[in-house]
């Protein structure tokens, strides 16, 4: 069953898959979205040749019982993450805003 294979507006779809790994076939990184208003979260790594290759498998491997409605597929080289030890560059803890501990909540709207 083919599928539709989305990509960001003014990016071209690749014409190769990502760099290959041990195994031959590249990494690729699976996240699944539940249900709708949920967000997608990691459910594995699977080896493909390919992004179509790369949904089949995920679907079968990570959503049975139509257990999803949503499947990204991204190859793990392209993942890039920060750095644990720049925690303090990153995420400034001076916003007093992110967590306004600072306000009354009447009590008549209960828990929040």
């Amino acid at each position: 069953m083919p599928y539709e294979v989305h990509t960001a507006p003014g990016d071209e779809p690749q014409s190769e898959g990502p760099p290959t790994t041990d195994h031959g076939w590249p990494l690729w990184e699976v996240f699944v979205r539940a249900r709708r208003g949920l967000s997608h979260v990691h459910a594995g790594s699977l080896h493909a040749a390919d992004t179509e290759t790369a949904l089949e498998s995920a679907r079968d491997v990570y959503t049975r019982r139509s257990e999803g409605v949503s499947i990204w597929v991204i190859p793990s080289a392209q993942i890039v993450a920060s750095d644990p030890d720049d925690t303090d560059i990153l995420f400034d803890s001076d916003k007093p805003y992110r967590h306004p501990t600072f306000y009354d909540i009447p009590d008549e709207i209960g828990h929040m």
